[in-house]
């Protein structure tokens, strides 16, 4: 794609852009700023599939009705090591937003600590919650399910959602935290709708047509069944995650969240599970010494030229921030005419 087909935004460009986008759909002002800095921060970490093309997602979700564009957030604490978010119907951002510093003290305070967020809508990454926690001395675990999208490993028919997991680790001496964050599906639902969007052919190894079969056509395959990287390890994890954050929170499952969804094609509602753990619980005065042990095996990984996960992503954050953010010109005006159009929907 030539220069000429793409339109660079500054972080701060690109933010004012998804708060307005998303308050012209009626968001109100704190949700808006919440679910806007995610979509910004996949953008600028080069995650494109959760980047700016969410506002079309999120614009979509409140257009169907799935979601609550001004849902007032509940917070509680069912057990002392514990905190639930019941994000009545509303966008996951500000729910964990409000609930983080309560899980961040109770982590410290007794050495592990979880949050439920229950009742909201999911379409991001889950990589920035884990971040968050790992930017405070914390290590981070995220997992949510979404829609039943994917089949499981031996079958054709969607049981399972993508079904991410998060993990985050804090480093020293000013380092950004390790973070990674994958969907159990072979590629991000997300990612396939790219190549439609596109007209761009996807690996046969992606998934199946409604009929089963395996194709490379990324329409077909949205119609039909993703499939779990890994066969039938990554199949047990998304069985995993679809159990503690759904069931074990009293949340639903993929097959719950799209039977919920009642064909109206919006994004996932059901719950995440969010796990902190401080490292002083464990070692206390010893924690630092510890965590620098751990910079062993990233030197060891990084010292024979293997890829530290999650470095490509900072990569991308450290370009984004001297030359912008480039998004295909293309994009740039759906996004404005789904900002028309919520402005004439207001």
């Amino acid at each position: 794609m030539s220069a000429t087909d793409m339109i660079t935004l500054s972080p701060e460009q690109a933010d004012e852009l998804a708060r307005t986008v998303l308050q012209a759909w009626g968001l109100a002002p704190d949700h808006a700023s919440a679910v806007a800095h995610t979509m910004v921060s996949g953008e600028r970490d080069g995650c494109t599939s959760h980047g700016l093309y969410r506002l079309l997602v999120a614009a979509n979700s409140v257009e169907r009705g799935v979601v609550v564009p001004d849902a007032v957030p509940e917070v509680s604490e069912p057990a002392s090591a514990l905190v639930r978010v019941d994000g009545k119907g509303g966008f996951a951002q500000l729910p964990f937003a409000q609930g983080l510093p309560l899980l961040v003290a109770k982590a410290k305070a007794h050495g592990i600590a979880a949050m439920a967020l229950n009742n909201v809508v999911h379409f991001a990454a889950l990589w920035p919650e884990v971040e968050a926690l790992a930017e405070q001395g914390l290590v981070g675990l995220a997992f949510t399910p979404s829609h039943a999208w994917v089949a499981p490993e031996g079958g054709t028919k969607p049981v399972f959602g993508t079904n991410p997991l998060a993990f985050g680790w804090p480093r020293p001496d000013g380092q950004a935290p390790f973070v990674f964050d994958f969907a159990t599906s072979a590629v991000a639902r997300g990612e396939i709708e790219l190549h439609r969007r596109a007209g761009k052919a996807i690996p046969d190894t992606w998934g199946y047509d409604a009929q089963g079969n395996p194709s490379t056509d990324a329409e077909a395959v949205l119609d039909g069944a993703m499939r779990t990287f890994g066969a039938h390890k990554g199949a047990a994890l998304a069985a995993l995650v679809e159990l503690i954050a759904g069931p074990l929170i009293g949340d639903m499952t993929s097959a719950e969240s799209l039977a919920a969804d009642e064909g109206r094609g919006g994004a996932p509602l059901g719950g995440e599970l969010v796990i902190a753990i401080d490292p002083a619980g464990f070692l206390g005065s010893g924690v630092a010494d510890h965590l620098r042990r751990a910079e062993a095996m990233f030197a060891a990984i990084e010292g024979q030229g293997a890829r530290l996960p999650g470095s490509r992503r900072l990569a991308a954050r450290a370009v984004s921030d001297v030359q912008g953010l480039r998004i295909p010109a293309k994009l740039y005006q759906d996004i404005m005419d789904v900002l028309e159009r919520g402005k004439q929907r207001g």
